[in-house]
């Protein structure tokens, strides 16, 4: 049984500790908004925030999260930044088939937690490695604009 903090709920996981925490949250948690995407840490589908920090969660054992805090897409609008980034992805329409999108999300609402005023170079880094196939990554940089300006 693993203990950890997943989207401010306590929560025990009963799971093998090597299991990918993406899995323990997909299938034991139920918490389906955290998508697979590669399975190899390279595509960002499957970011979520451990402690505050985007990690990918495909390649992050369950053990190594024991008594940490997790957060989920379905739990980012209890964050700030995670609010404001909900409201810039529906007011400029960024998303096109949505698959990255809760990745896209996520590392964008821990870029906004560090970062208030975020330039192109900066939020290039920080979306890095997370892949969009349908390109929507012009609308994504000028959501992640729109939600800092709202944070100001």
């Amino acid at each position: 049984m693993i203990h950890l903090n997943i989207n401010g709920k306590d929560t025990s996981i009963d799971a093998p500790g090597d299991m990918p925490l993406l899995w323990a949250l997909r299938d034991v948690a139920d918490l389906t908004g955290t998508k697979f995407g590669c399975g190899m840490a390279l595509c960002g589908a499957c970011t979520v925030h451990l402690d505050g920090v985007a990690i990918r969660s495909c390649v992050t054992p369950l053990s190594s999260v024991a008594g940490k805090h997790i957060t989920t897409v379905e739990g980012m609008a209890a964050l700030k930044a995670g609010h404001a980034v909900q409201a810039a992805w529906r007011k400029l329409d960024v998303v096109q088939c949505g698959y990255c999108q809760s990745g896209q999300m996520m590392s964008a609402t821990a870029l906004l937690t560090h970062n208030a005023k975020p330039s192109d170079a900066e939020i290039d880094e920080a979306m890095r490695g997370n892949i969009c196939r349908c390109g929507t990554y012009q609308r994504i940089r000028a959501a992640i604009h729109d939600a800092a300006d709202s944070l100001a």
